[in-house]
């Protein structure tokens, strides 16, 4: 099993920022909401804390405060673009560390939170915005393929 202790300090930041990450892109991909948005973030971490015990590196992750910076970017493109590239390298970094079953229960965690941020408001009468189904397909895309 893979832990914290597999990774550098910058590294696991990488890994731990992931999921917050990707429910920023899916929050800021749409505009309304935002404050229901960002209970379902909070709550989906919450959530995937009180499932611990399956892996970890997940336990760990999610036992953590997530910590993101949401001012250092200037617009939405530019948190997406940076975000999806931030996934990529988590990605990465736990192809060479964590087992194949540790990367799909962190790619379904991500994507858990991502869905759970896009459903939490309505907009225009659909659940998910077809702006949010398209950040959730980028991050997917950006996770990569399961079970590789």
């Amino acid at each position: 099993m893979t832990t914290k202790a597999a990774f550098s300090p910058e590294e696991w930041t990488t890994v731990l920022e992931g999921p917050s990450t990707a429910g920023m892109i899916v929050l800021t991909a749409a505009h309304g909401g935002t404050f229901r948005e960002t209970i379902a973030m909070s709550k989906a971490l919450a959530e995937a804390h009180a499932e611990h015990g399956a892996s970890e590196l997940l336990d760990e992750i999610v036992s953590a405060k997530p910590k993101i910076d949401h001012t250092r970017y200037h617009s939405p493109e530019e948190l997406r673009d940076t975000g999806l590239g931030h996934l990529r390298d988590a990605m990465a970094l736990l192809e060479s560390k964590a087992t194949a079953a540790e990367r799909d229960d962190y790619r379904h965690l991500v994507l858990t939170v991502a869905g759970k941020v896009a459903a939490a408001h309505q907009e225009h009468g659909q659940n998910v915005s077809p702006a949010e189904a398209d950040a959730i397909e980028q991050i997917t895309a950006a996770l990569g393929a399961a079970g590789s």
